[in-house]
C-alpha cells in the first residue's frame, strides 16, 4: 500500500511540528528496520524541501502539494498588486468585511457540508496513494475522499472559547467544521491521551465518531534534541543569547492563553513580597494580530511591576540551541490553560529541568506527581510554585528524578510500536476494498 503524508514542517507551528518530525522519523525508521513495507510519500509544500533534505530520511518519495483555493489565490495576488502601506490594509480591511458578510468566506463554511476537492482528489489518486496520515488535523483529509489516519491535538474551541486564538475572525467554525467532519469520515482518529481520547469520543458521537476509531499515540520529546549537553553547549547558548546563571524557562508563542501576564505578575509579586528577582526566558513568535496585542499586553505591565529587566524574549530559537535552554533552566514555567497534553513538558524532563505547570484536566494525568501543579488563573499560586522551586533544593531534585521517571515509562520504541499498530489496523479497515494492499509486517 502507499501512504501519503503531510507533514508540518514549518518550524514556528510549535508542538505540530514536532509531532511531525516525530511521526516522519519513526515511519522511517519502521522502513529501514523492515517492519513497514509500504511505500511512503511525503507531500511538501514550496518551504518544505529544504526541511526534508536535513531530515536525511531514507527511501522516501517526495510529491509536491498543489496550491490553495483559488479565494486565497486571488486575494493574495491582488495584495502583492498594491504591496505594503495604507493600500495593502485597505486589502485587508475589504477581505475581512467580504468574509463578514459571507460575500467570500473560506474559513467559515457551512458545518456539515464537506467542500469536496476534485483537484486535489485526482492529484493525491495520480499518485497511486490509499492511505493519507495527517500529524496535524488539516480539511484536505476529508474534503478529497482518500482514507485517512488524522491526529486531533485539542478541542479547546469547544472549552475554552473565550481565547480569541480559537475563536475569533471565524477561527471557532472553521475548527469545528474541521474536527467535526475529521470525526465524522476518517478511518482513525489520534489522540495524544487517554484525556484526549475521552473528549473527542464525548463532543463528536453524534458524528458517529465511535471508541474503536480513536487511537492513542503519546507525544515525545521533540528528536531534534540532544541526548546529553556539554559545558561548552551551555556556555555557547548562554553566551549566544546574553542569559543569566539562573533564568526561569517557557518555550512559548505569545497567545493569551500561555498566560504569560500572570507570569510576569508573579515575578512582581515575589519582588514585592520576598525581594526576589529572577529572571524569565521567553522564546517563541509575537507575530500576527493577536500575539502582537499580547506581546505588548506584557511589556506594558512588566513596566507598570519594575520587572522588565527580568523579562528576556530571544525570539526564534533554532532547534540546536533548544536542548541547552532547557539543560541551563533553574525550572520549566508552563501554567497555560490549554491541554490535555503538552510538549515542553517532556522535554523539560529530558534535560533534568524541573516543571511547574497547570493544575488542570489532562495536564494533572499528563504529569502525575512529576510537577509542582498550580491553578493557572492564580498568580499568587504562580508565585508561591516558583518560590518553592526556587527555594527548595529537596523539591527541585524530587521533580528531576520523578520527571526522569516519568519519562521512561513510555520511549521512543513504544511510540513505533503504537504507531506500527495504528497502520495495521487502519489496513485492517480497508483490506476489504482494496485486499492487495499489504504491506506491515510483524
Amino acid at each position: 500500500m502507499r501512504i501519503g503524508i503531510i507533514p508540518a514542517l514549518n518550524r514556528r507551528r510549535g508542538g505540530v511540528y514536532q509531532y511531525s518530525l516525530t511521526m516522519l522519523h519513526s515511519l522511517d525508521e519502521l522502513r529501514s528496520s523492515g517492519k513497514c513495507a509500504h511505500e511512503l510519500v511525503v507531500f511538501a509544500g514550496p518551504g518544505d524541501y529544504l526541511a526534508l533534505e536535513t531530515l536525511a530520511l531514507s527511501s522516501w518519495r517526495v510529491s509536491p502539494l498543489p496550491s490553495p483555493s483559488w479565494g486565497k489565490r486571488v486575494f493574495g495576488r491582488l495584495a502583492q498588486a498594491v504591496g505594503e502601506g495604507v493600500h495593502r490594509e485597505a486589502w485587508r480591511w475589504l477581505w475581512r468585511q467580504m468574509q463578514a458578510r459571507k460575500v467570500v468566506n473560506p474559513r467559515v463554511p457551512d458545518l456539515d457540508t464537506v467542500r469536496f476537492q476534485p483537484e486535489l482528489r485526482r492529484w493525491f489518486d495520480d499518485c497511486g496513494v490509499e492511505l493519507m496520515l495527517y500529524p496535524s488535523p488539516l480539511a484536505q483529509s476529508f474534503e478529497t475522499g482518500i482514507p485517512y489516519v488524522m491526529a486531533i491535538h485539542d478541542l479547546q474551541h469547544r472549552f475554552h472559547p473565550e481565547f480569541p486564538e480559537v475563536s475569533s475572525d471565524g477561527e471557532w467554525e472553521y475548527r469545528e467544521y474541521l474536527y467535526r467532519n475529521a470525526s465524522r469520515y476518517a478511518t482513525l482518529i489520534l489522540a495524544d491521551s487517554e484525556v484526549g481520547r475521552e473528549d473527542i469520543l464525548n463532543v463528536y458521537w453524534k458524528c458517529g465518531i465511535t471508541p474503536d476509531r480513536v487511537k492513542v499515540l503519546p507525544f515525545l520529546p521533540a528528536p531534534y534534541l540532544a541526548e546529553d549537553v556539554s559545558v561548552h553547549e551551555l556556555r555557547r547558548v548562554r553566551k549566544s543569547y546574553g542569559l543569566p546563571e539562573l533564568y526561569l524557562f517557557y518555550p512559548a508563542h505569545f497567545w493569551p492563553h500561555k498566560n504569560h501576564c500572570r507570569i510576569v505578575e508573579a515575578l512582581g509579586l515575589l519582588k514585592q513580597e520576598h525581594r526576589l528577582e529572577v529572571p524569565i526566558v521567553f522564546c517563541g513568535t509575537h507575530a500576527g494580530r493577536i500575539r502582537q496585542h499580547t506581546y505588548k499586553e506584557i511589556f506594558s505591565l512588566a513596566r507598570q511591576l519594575a520587572v522588565e529587566d527580568q523579562i528576556l524574549h530571544i525570539g526564534y530559537v533554532p532547534d540546536e540551541d533548544m536542548s541547552a535552554l532547557y539543560a541551563g533552566a533553574a525550572a520549566l514555567v508552563m501554567p497555560t490553560f490549554f491541554g490535555p497534553t503538552n510538549i515542553p513538558v517532556l522535554e523539560a524532563w529530558a534535560f533534568g529541568c524541573p516543571v511547574l505547570t497547570s493544575d488542570i484536566r489532562g495536564i494533572r494525568e499528563q504529569v502525575g506527581d512529576a510537577a509542582v501543579l498550580v491553578e493557572p488563573s492564580s498568580v499568587d499560586h504562580i508565585a508561591d510554585g516558583i518560590y518553592r522551586l526556587l527555594q527548595e533544593e529537596d523539591l527541585r531534585q524530587l521533580m528531576v528524578v520523578r520527571g526522569r521517571e516519568r519519562l521512561a515509562q513510555y520511549t521512543h520504541h513504544d511510540y513505533r510500536q503504537r504507531l506500527l499498530e495504528i497502520l495495521k489496523q487502519a489496513e485492517s479497515l480497508l483490506v476489504s476494498k482494496a485486499p492487495s494492499c499489504s504491506g506491515l509486517k510483524e
